[in-house]
Parts: structure tokens; sequence; C-alpha cells
């Protein structure tokens, strides 16, 4: 009976081994950072600078919720240009960037844990304006204002078009409020927190060009563990139903 029960604990070590989870090194720390990305990702009062508890949004609170279930240590930071946090993730080791989408040209460049939010990419006309386009390609002659680097202005650019990239997002919207330009190439639901935020009302959505989900981008050096323990944390506050907009419904 002895004999017995010795190989059948040998045996559940050897089947449950496979599944125990890896040692990452001692001390290891993620080092995050995102931007000014309202609703998914924000600075208290609209900063371009904060850490920690001083940057929310849906996306923040979702991927707070990942590292503690994962028992991952982080470090976050909000910060501005979005050029230069994109360009550390993808130079430093354990560098980790949020919300962003996994563009064909960006898919390679990174490790991906997601998606951990959606949204639109979005043609918008001022107030008053009925116009309607059935695709990109019609807005030809149009001139269009759009966020620098971001997936919607690559998106818009890779179709022929040259948008006026602006270095914030929400400066397109007084500009086409006082027609510096004739569309604005954004996000939804991003532009309808700053138009709320202005207390703007009627804009047009002239069309909808791509759905697209939202990811946490990681540098390609990260251990495959810790991609492993954030997509299980991941996967499993879906299956619970988790969901900032429930945290946070004022932001969604």
């Amino acid at each position: 009976m002895r004999k017995l029960l010795t190989l059948t604990l040998l045996l559940s070590s050897f089947i449950a081994a496979p599944f125990a989870q890896a040692e990452l090194p001692k001390g290891y720390e993620m080092v995050l950072q995102t931007e000014n990305f309202p609703p998914f990702n924000m600075a208290e009062g609209g900063k371009n600078f904060a850490k920690e508890e001083h940057i929310h949004g849906i996306s923040a609170d979702t991927v707070r919720e990942m590292f503690k279930r994962a028992g991952i240590a982080y470090s976050m930071t909000l910060r501005f240009p979005w050029d230069r946090i994109y360009q550390s993730t993808l130079d430093l080791p354990n560098h980790g960037l949020f919300s962003t989408s996994m563009t064909d040209e960006r898919r390679s460049l990174f490790k991906w844990v997601g998606p951990i939010a959606q949204y639109e990419s979005v043609l918008l006309s001022a107030p008053g304006s009925n116009l309607k386009l059935t695709s990109l390609a019609q807005a030809q002659g149009y001139k269009i204002g759009a966020y620098k680097s971001s997936a919607v202005s690559q998106r818009v650019e890779a179709q022929g078009l040259a948008p006026v990239n602006a270095l914030r997002d929400q400066e397109n919207l007084q500009k086409l409020l006082i027609g510096k330009i004739d569309l604005w190439a954004t996000s939804d639901p991003v532009w309808r927190y700053y138009a709320k935020q202005e207390g703007v009302s009627g804009l047009n959505t002239v069309l909808v060009f791509n759905s697209s989900p939202l990811y946490l981008a990681l540098n390609k050096d990260t251990p495959d563990e810790v991609i492993t323990r954030l997509q299980s944390a991941l996967d499993q506050m879906k299956t619970e139903g988790y969901g900032s907009c429930v945290k946070h419904p004022e932001l969604c």
C-alpha cells in the first residue's frame, strides 16, 4: 500500500510539473508606460506626466488587475509624447506600453497581451455637416487632422492620404471647429471624451473605417513566463465578467 501511495505521489508530481509557474529573476519588475488616451488611460487633470495611482482609465484598471493576479511587480508612468514611450519600449528590456493596436507593422516588434479594450477608427466632421463617406479613398481632397504616430494616422497614411498630424489628439477638435481641418481622424470613444470635456456636441461621424482591439505591448526580450501569466490572468478576468466600465461607467 505504501509503495502504491509513493508511486501515485510521484506520478502526480510528474503530471503537475509542466503547469507549475516558472520562477522569474529575483527582484524582477516591469516598467509600464502609457499616454493620455481617454477614457482608456489618462492622468489626473489631463497632465502630461503622472505615476502610479494618479493614472486612471479603463485600460489602466485592467492592466493593474492583470499584474496583481499574475503576481508580477511593476511601475506605471504616463508620459508625453507617444513617440518617446513607444521607442523606449522597443529599445529597453522589461518595458511595456499600453493601450496600443497590434497593426501589421507592429506585430513582430513586440510581445503582446490582450485584448484589454476595443475602439473604432473614425472620420468626423464639424457640427452642422451631413457629409458621409463609404471609404477612406473618398476622403482624398479633404484636409484631415490626426494624432502623430497613432494607429489611426498610420491607417490613413496607408491609404495614400496625408493627414496633418498634431502632437495631441484634442488639438484636432479645436482645428475642426474653426475650419483649419475638414475631417478629424480619431478614435471612438476617445473623441466623445474630449467633446464632452469641451462641451461640444453635434459632431458628425463621416466614416467608421476600422474596428480594433487594444493591447499591452511588451519588449521582445520579455520572458515568455511573464506573457503567459499576464494572458492567463486576463483570460480569467474575462470569464468572470471583469470590466472597468462597471467600475467607471462615466468613462464608457
